[in-house]
């Protein structure tokens, strides 16, 4: 029997994908076979003799076979690349897309850009640090350790603004003061938390209540936070929409997002099958003109909203009109329609 080498897999997977219908089947195949072997794309090109091992052969197996059934790439491999991250996907929680790439694009915009950071001195503290590294430089030196002159012992942990038990606080470096203002953001039916996320690796100022009703997203949102090092400037929590968010906030939102379930019901049932047979339709169906959750969505937003502030959310292309007049129903004004990557109508910006 002739060896299974990396290009004789490409080239059967390639080939039984395509014969079960996939639309793209050798992009599938090199992404299911670098899954396979832990291998980049470019590695796969250059490594084209080697054999797969019989783990390797055993996991190629059963991503093609799921492939095959019409499992989504992203359910398969677990994680999918979104903006400048990298977030976990599983069945039961919405897979990002790249036009809701576009909605992160409009929050930030309408965000102020991050400032500097006032710093004031605070002579107390620094005392309390400059005693605390001669303590460890004596310690050092008792123990038969010389100390270079030149060695920074001092801490290099950084500050950073925390959302902690839903109150902002703000841990101080020692002998310094730090004033600078945080952004509070909403992002209703956060899913896998991919839009959550992305507004706080891209802008150190945004702190992010994040939320959803289904527990599957909660779980994944909370995972995806931790695993990007997110945990201390997002919070998810539970609940539909904002339901769960105090009446303290109301008025302190900086921005609202959201990509809350928009496709039309008479829509649904021409949606691709991979969609319509793996991803949850809780997070799809939007009602008869794909605006049920809006409606609800805008008013709570007119009271969550600081004035000034931007709701953004991503909408079916068919019906913005009738999502414009809602929004301005809820008192919103400078409402307009921003395009997806596609050329087609998607993103609804408006400010309080």
């Amino acid at each position: 029997m002739s060896e299974w080498t990396i290009k004789k897999a490409l080239e059967w997977t390639e080939g039984y994908l395509a014969d079960k219908g996939d639309e793209n089947p050798r992009l599938s195949a090199q992404w299911l076979l670098s899954e396979a072997c832990g291998l980049s794309r470019t590695q796969l090109f250059v490594n084209f003799d080697r054999p797969l091992s019989e783990d390797e052969r055993g996991v190629l197996r059963d991503y093609v076979r799921r492939r095959g059934a019409g499992e989504p790439l992203q359910y398969i491999t677990g994680e999918v690349a979104f903006r400048h991250i990298n977030v976990k996907v599983r069945p039961g929680v919405l897979i990002p897309r790249p036009e809701t790439e576009v909605l992160v694009s409009e929050v930030l915009a309408a965000l102020p850009t991050p400032g500097p950071r006032d710093v004031a001195w605070n002579p107390e503290a620094a005392e309390q640090e400059r005693e605390a590294v001669a303590a460890v430089k004596k310690a050092l030196e008792e123990a038969g350790e010389s100390v270079s002159p030149s060695e920074n012992t001092e801490s290099n942990e950084t500050e950073e603004d925390v959302v902690v038990g839903g109150d902002l606080g703000r841990p101080s470096s020692a002998g310094m003061d730090e004033t600078r203002k945080s952004l509070l953001v909403a992002d209703l039916c956060t899913g896998s938390g991919c839009i959550a996320c992305s507004l706080a690796y891209e802008h150190p100022d945004v702190r992010v209540i994040a939320t959803d009703v289904a527990p599957e997203a909660v779980a994944l949102a909370k995972e995806n936070t931790e695993a990007l090092g997110l945990a201390d400037r997002v919070a998810v929590l539970q609940c539909s929409l904002g339901s769960g968010i105090g009446e303290k906030r109301m008025g302190t939102f900086d921005a609202v997002v959201s990509n809350p379930p928009y496709v039309p019901t008479a829509v649904m049932a021409g949606i691709p099958r991979e969609v319509a047979d793996f991803e949850p339709t809780l997070a799809l169906d939007g009602g008869a003109d794909g605006l049920d959750l809006f409606r609800p969505l805008a008013q709570w937003a007119a009271r969550a909203l600081k004035p000034g502030g931007v709701l953004a959310c991503e909408l079916y292309e068919g019906h913005m009109d009738a999502a414009r007049a809602v929004a301005e129903q809820a008192g919103f004004v400078d409402v307009h329609i921003v395009d997806d990557l596609t050329g087609r109508p998607r993103v609804l910006v408006a400010k309080r």
